[in-house]
């Protein structure tokens, strides 16, 4: 899994491609979103468009930041779900929890 990062607006995007299905498939995000709480980010969006597959490890590494966020006084939020990785979640009963946007400007501009 590969992860690129960049900001907008004021906004961290990350945006994970391949299979988020934890051990080192989801050492990168991991990483990268630890390392944005240690700098202080209060804004963050996961455009998972080009992961492909999302296990029970990957929503444990998805809820586990977003409570860190949620405690810090930031927000994370998702965009461009796939129909596979949104099923998912709606099963999962997730989309209760995580703030989901069908694009990525869509997510940005629910932080204006």
């Amino acid at each position: 899994m590969k992860v690129k990062s960049w900001e907008k607006d004021g906004v961290s995007i990350l945006e994970p491609s391949g299979k988020l299905m934890g051990g080192p498939d989801t050492g990168e995000l991991d990483e990268k979103l630890y390392a944005l709480l240690g700098r202080g980010a209060k804004k963050v969006v996961i455009d998972l468009g080009q992961t492909e597959w999302i296990n029970s490890s990957g929503l444990s590494i998805l809820i586990h930041h977003w409570k860190k966020f949620q405690d810090a006084g930031g927000s994370l939020r998702l965009a461009n779900l796939t129909q596979r990785i949104e099923k998912i979640l709606v099963i999962a009963r997730l989309t209760s929890v995580f703030e989901c946007y069908d694009s990525l400007d869509l997510a940005l501009a629910s932080f204006k």
